[in-house]
C-alpha cells in the first residue's frame, strides 16, 4: 500500500455509529436472559456494533502488534535492565518463546513484531522493519527525536496496520510494546498531557529499587522542567519525551480507527501511545478498549483521569501485548453472545411478566 500522510489518515477517521446503539440494545433485551444480566458484556457488545457500523459484527481474525524501540533516557539509570535486553527480547518474540506468544496462541491471535528503533539492528524474515533510528536521544539532555521523526514514526505505525489489514481483514487488534526505559517516556507523556507529577505516575518499571525509583522521579522532574511540553501539541510531546515505538503504536491506533477496527490498549506504555492518538484525533477514543489496569504505579490514576474502565485487573505489568491477548477472550465472548444467543421467540421461552 502507498504510504499515507498523517493528515490524510486523520481526515478519514469518523466517530463510531452511535445511531446503532438503540438497535443493539433491542437485540440484547430480546436474548434469553433478564435485561442487563450479563452486565458489561452487554455494553461491550453494543460498543462493538457501533464500531463495526453493523448489527452483524463478527470477530474472526485477531492480531497483536508488538512494537520495539530503545530509549536514550536509559543512560540516566532509570531502568533495572540494560538496553541490550530490547533486542534480545525481540529475538525471543520471533522464536515464539515470550509470554505474548503463548497468550496470543491461546487467544487465536497472530503476533507481528516491529522494529521501530532498537539500538541493535536485527535481521529476521519475520521482523517488520520500520526503524526510525537506533534508539531515541536522551531526553534528559535534549529532545528525544525531531518533529519530522515523530511524524515519520506515527505514519510508519499506521502503515504496519494498513499492510496487515490489506493482507486479510483484521477484526480485533491489540497493541503492545517492548523497550527498556519506555516506562520513563510513558510517564513523561502522562505528566505532559494530564497535568500529573512524576511522583504520581513513575513506577518501578522492570524492578527498580527505592533509590532507583527516586532517581527516575528526579530525572523526569528535571526533564519536564527543561522541555515544558505543550499538552495541546501531541506531536511536540512525542518528539520531546517520547519513543519511536510509542509513536508507531499511536499510528497503529489511528489506522485501526480509520478502518473501524476495535483496538485493545495493552497497558502503561500502550495507554501513553493511545493518548497521543486521541490527542491527535479525539474520535479515536470510540475504537479503544483498555485491556487491563497495569500494576505499574500510576496506571490506575491515569485510567481514572482519562475516564477509561479496564476490562481486567490481574496485577500484570509486563507489556508486550499480554494484557491485550487476555482481553481478546472477553471481547470475542461479548461478540459471540450477541450473535449466537437465542432470542425469546426463537427459543420459545416466555418473557418477563408485566407488573
Amino acid at each position: 500500500m502507498t504510504a499515507r500522510r498523517l493528515d490524510e489518515i486523520v481526515r478519514q477517521i469518523r466517530p463510531a455509529a452511535s445511531e446503532l446503539a438503540g438497535a443493539a440494545q433491542n437485540r440484547l433485551n430480546n436474548l434469553t436472559k433478564p435485561p442487563g444480566s450479563l452486565g458489561r458484556l452487554e455494553t461491550l457488545a453494543q460498543t462493538l456494533v457501533m464500531i463495526a457500523g453493523s448489527l452483524d459484527v463478527r470477530i474472526r481474525r485477531k492480531v497483536i502488534f508488538t512494537f520495539a524501540g530503545d530509549h536514550g533516557i536509559a543512560e540516566e539509570g532509570v531502568s533495572a535492565y540494560p538496553s541490550a535486553v530490547t533486542a534480545q527480547m525481540v529475538l525471543n518474540f520471533l522464536r515464539g518463546g515470550a509470554a505474548v506468544n503463548v497468550l496470543a496462541r491461546e487467544a487465536g491471535a497472530t503476533v507481528r513484531i516491529i522494529d521501530s528503533g532498537t539500538l541493535t539492528r536485527i535481521d529476521h524474515p519475520d521482523l517488520i522493519q520500520k526503524r526510525i533510528g537506533a534508539g531515541t536521544r536522551n531526553f534528559f539532555r535534549e529532545d528525544a527525536m525531531t518533529q519530522a521523526d515523530a511524524i515519520s514514526a506515527i505514519e510508519a505505525g499506521a502503515a504496519v496496520f494498513y499492510d496487515e489489514d490489506d493482507r486479510q481483514r483484521i477484526d480485533l487488534a491489540g497493541v503492545g510494546d517492548m523497550g527498556i526505559a519506555n516506562t520513563t517516556a510513558a510517564a513523561a507523556i502522562f505528566c505532559a498531557f494530564l497535568n500529573l507529577s512524576p511522583d504520581q505516575v513513575a513506577g518501578r518499571g522492570t524492578g527498580l529499587d527505592d533509590a532507583g525509583l527516586r532517581k527516575k522521579i528526579q530525572v523526569l522532574t528535571e526533564a519536564l522542567q527543561r522541555h515544558t511540553p505543550d499538552p495541546n501539541d501531541p506531536i511536540g510531546v512525542l518528539s520531546k519525551v517520547g519513543g519511536f515505538e510509542i509513536g508507531e503504536m499511536a499510528g497503529c491506533f489511528l489506522a485501526g480507527a480509520e478502518r473501524r477496527t476495535p483496538m485493545l490498549v495493552d497497558g502503561f506504555i500502550s495507554t501513553a501511545a493511545a493518548e497521543i492518538a486521541v490527542r491527535i484525533c479525539p474520535a479515536v477514543r470510540d475504537y479503544l478498549f483498555y485491556s487491563h489496569c497495569s500494576a505499574e504505579s500510576g496506571h490506575e490514576l491515569v485510567l481514572q483521569t482519562i475516564g477509561a474502565q479496564p476490562l481486567l485487573d490481574f496485577d500484570m505489568r509486563l507489556g508486550e501485548g499480554t494484557g491485550a491477548a487476555l482481553a481478546m477472550h472477553v471481547l470475542t465472548s461479548a461478540c459471540a453472545m450477541f450473535q449466537d444467543m437465542a432470542t425469546f421467540d426463537s427459543a420459545g421461552v416466555d418473557r418477563k411478566r408485566d407488573s
